[in-house]
């Protein structure tokens, strides 16, 4: 009749993670029963990440043979109950050993410190014989596991009708009656008696008892009980009308108790369902037992060394996923050392989170020390065996307890340095197309026409696209913007730097045509400068063509890079193919240079060289400081050194060769014309 024992080892599982009680004492029986439930116990605890801090036998009492051995079992009982830094214990066994544990406690210590007592469903609270002594200060706020019960009215209508005299020869009620009340009922035979206790009348008011002696409640040993009786009257019924049909009415006779053996009830009790007068339902499953689950319940003690039971949950079995467990804290009332805050059991503080547990050598599990989380790793609840490292799009916070996650950074428009360099960018293309407009507006003067006036404006339109190509690097990355601005910087820049080296060589050309019988003549005019810009540049197209067509740029997003940040930059797609375009660019100039170079000691107002060296020498250095700033930077600030190696290279090569010009056409313009334009050094 009772439930699964199974049933109230998950439920005492259950109730100590709702709680938290990691760290606890185990008080246990000194029989076979006692032994079942720590080898039944343990392993679920194990399990659930629970430990024992200790496990105490309690000698039955006919196990004691001296003051002694009692002496030494309440010290050893009461000092495990105040060391371990326990505050929970479990207790299993039955009222006797209540009884025992209570009398090892007082003697230990008479002091009542708070503690959380767990009592299992065999223990009654029924301790008349300590409330002299002890009283139930000691087990206030504790927590029992009871059989499953239901309050019955016709109960209660019961026990107010029970009189000592209802059944003849039924001696138990009648010694209960006197010790219950104190009393003794008169003996007919004795003439003369002396009742010291008084004499019973048998008007006695059971409610009148002491709770801890007798409860006018229904217990679930009781409630246990009186479905038993039903099932048995159910089974009898069943039987008997089973019996009926295989007899005719004329042989039916009356089925007399002793006739029955106990085994023929079998069959019927176990398919029995039928519900009681509380309207539960009672049957017995496959292993012949009762369903059914056990309620959970506060022992709220008072001063006058009475109590009250307060159902506060319950725990229920289920066919799949264990136990069905319900309970509400709001109704629970703790020992009063703890205030009503919640009691800890626990073998140290929490590792709180930001930390890790770390096994101590030599101790239980549940016993540990905490450690910071290394850097680059979180842990978000408390207890965490071990600490785990972010989503890649979020990053740890200081405290290492939770993930942030990150921030997209990109060179935007709206942020200053955006704001700066597009200011910038669009105010050297300005220029630009204001110089543009006035080598058109005095395209027939000398100084225009001298050096093949198609290349300059060629040169110039290139330096003007130079300055707007920086705006491609700005704002967030797409698949456009990814694929076309470095294949059209690199395209831009080699026709910058091919009209520089044509230029450069038609100043040469130039000279050299002009001593007799030189066979130069013939490569002097637009057909040499043409050529060297259409062949130069058409490389670097061949080398952005294969680029784009085997290993194209694209966005993505580097996670790695910063701790804070998820950079969206393009991926380059091919390193090999992105140094190579750049490398052709610096060949370029660099055969530029060289030319402008030797050339730069020719006439100063026909000669463009020396303009043209030291644009090359600002060209070359600022992308030969290009290649390792670009290497260490990060993020935005990588492509903000791209973009000002951009405006710089190319107003290098607007001011060193266009503003010398610029100054004769607008400030000096006596000195655009052809008889200096021809004039030489002495």
């Amino acid at each position: 009749m009772a439930p699964k024992e199974s049933h109230q080892y998950m439920g005492l599982i259950k109730l100590l993670e709702h709680f938290g009680w990691l760290w606890i004492g185990l008080y246990v029986v000194d029989d076979d029963s006692g032994e079942h439930f720590v080898q039944a116990l343990e392993p679920l605890l194990s399990q659930n990440k629970i430990c024992a801090a200790f496990t105490r036998i309690i000698a039955q009492r006919r196990h004691i043979n001296s003051m002694q051995e009692i002496g030494n079992m309440a010290s050893n009982i009461y000092k495990s109950s105040i060391e371990n830094k326990v505050n929970t214990f479990i207790i299993y066994g039955e009222s006797r050993t209540m009884v025992a544990l209570t009398t090892f406690m007082f003697l230990g210590d008479t002091s009542s410190s708070g503690r959380v007592w767990i009592l299992t469903a065999q223990i009654d609270f029924t301790l008349m014989s300590l409330q002299k002594n002890v009283g139930f200060e000691l087990f206030q706020g504790a927590i029992s596991f009871a059989i499953h019960s239901t309050e019955l009215l016709e109960f209660h209508q019961f026990l107010h009708t029970v009189k000592p005299g209802w059944t003849e020869g039924d001696g138990f009620l009648k010694d209960f009656w006197e010790q219950a009340f104190n009393c003794e009922f008169p003996d007919p035979q004795k003439l003369t008696e002396t009742n010291e206790a008084g004499t019973c009348t048998g008007e006695e008011k059971l409610e009148s008892i002491p709770r801890t002696f007798f409860e006018m409640g229904m217990t679930g040993h009781s409630y246990s009980i009186y479905n038993a009786v039903y099932a048995v009257v159910h089974a009898l019924s069943n039987l008997i009308s089973s019996r009926s049909k295989h007899r005719g009415r004329v042989e039916r006779k009356r089925v007399e108790p002793q006739d029955l053996k106990p085994w023929q009830l079998h069959p019927f009790l176990q398919g029995l369902l039928f519900n009681n007068s509380a309207g539960e339902m009672v049957s017995f499953n496959d292993e012949r037992e009762i369903g059914g689950g056990f309620d959970i319940i506060n022992m709220v003690t008072f001063p006058n060394t009475s109590f009250q039971r307060v159902k506060v949950g319950t725990t229920q079995p289920k066919v799949l996923g264990g136990g069905e467990f319900i309970i509400n804290d709001d109704k629970i009332v703790w020992h009063g050392d703890f205030n009503q805050v919640l009691p800890l059991s626990l073998c140290n503080e929490h590792c709180y989170p930001g930390n890790h547990k770390k096994s101590k050598e030599g101790e239980k599990f549940c016993c540990y020390d905490c450690d910071p989380c290394p850097e680059g790793k979180i842990s978000n609840e408390n207890d965490m065996a071990d600490c785990f490292s972010c989503p890649e799009d979020q990053y740890p916070s200081k405290e290492n307890d939770r993930c942030i996650p990150k921030t997209i950074s990109f060179l935007s428009y709206e942020e200053p340095l955006g704001i700066s360099l597009t200011s910038v960018s669009a105010s050297f293309a300005l220029i630009t197309a204001l110089v543009l407009r006035t080598f058109l507006k005095h395209k027939d003067t000398p100084i225009v026409k001298a050096n093949n006036r198609d290349l300059t404006y060629t040169l110039l339109i290139s330096i003007l696209l130079c300055f707007l190509c920086s705006l491609l690097f700005l704002g967030q990355p797409g698949k456009l913007t990814c694929f076309l601005r470095q294949s059209a910087f690199g395209l831009i820049f080699s026709l910058a730097v091919s009209c520089v080296l044509a230029k450069t060589i038609t100043v040469v050309v130039a000279f050299m045509a002009t001593k007799p019988g030189s066979n130069m003549r013939k490569w002097v005019g637009k057909r040499l400068a043409n050529s060297i810009v259409f062949s130069c540049s058409l490389i670097q197209a061949g080398i952005c063509t294969i680029w784009l067509g085997t290993s194209a740029p694209f966005p993505y997003l580097d996670m790695q890079s910063l701790a804070g940040e998820i950079i969206a930059l393009c991926n380059e797609g091919s390193v090999i193919m992105f140094y190579l375009v750049l490398g052709y660019m610096g060949f370029l100039s660099i055969i530029s240079f060289s030319v402008a170079f030797l050339a730069r000691k020719l006439p100063d107002s026909f000669n463009e060289a020396k303009f043209i060296t030291f644009s090359m020498v600002v060209f070359c250095s600022v992308w030969v400081s290009f290649v390792p700033s670009y290497l260490s930077t990060k993020g935005k600030y990588m492509i903000a050194v791209e973009i000002f190696s951009i405006l710089a290279s190319s107003a290098g090569l607007l001011g060193c060769i266009f503003f010398p010009k610029c100054y004769i056409i607008v400030l000096r313009p006596e000195l655009n014309n052809r008889e200096q334009l021809i004039r030489r050094k002495n």
